[in-house]
């Protein structure tokens, strides 16, 4: 897959912050992103517009089968996680201000879930 993409592409992993019932955040739950980031760490909007089928992400949670599904622009130019469930229905969790963040190690993530907003902390960007 990777040398479809430009370069920009990163592997971004997102681990749930602190919050209540988990006092040191846990590394057990979170996202993986495939997406692609300007010199600043920011969502390049234009390559994962053009590149929009390999910008995926993946929800983990320990003990849980993972998530796969993909990162999309909404209308008005929000973004969130999409998935396609088995059951044939959907699924969105909404990124909060997600193409204001930078991803950056230690960086702070919101993302809107069914049971409502977690934080998730940026731990790794590495290069696909």
């Amino acid at each position: 897959m990777s040398s479809k993409l430009p370069a920009n592409f990163r592997r971004i992993r997102l681990e749930l912050a602190r919050e209540p019932g988990h006092p040191q955040g846990e590394h057990g739950i979170g996202y993986t992103l495939i997406a692609p980031l300007s010199a600043d760490g920011h969502l390049d909007v234009d390559a994962a517009n053009y590149f929009r089928e390999y910008c995926k992400v993946v929800r983990f949670k320990s003990g849980e089968d993972s998530v796969d599904g993909y990162l999309r622009r909404r209308p008005g130019g929000s973004w969130a996680f999409h998935y396609d469930l088995a059951d044939g229905s959907e699924d969105d969790d909404a990124a909060y201000r997600l193409g204001d963040h930078k991803f950056i190690i230690g960086e702070y993530v919101t993302v809107v879930e069914d049971e409502g907003a977690h934080t998730y902390r940026v731990a790794s960007v590495d290069h696909l």
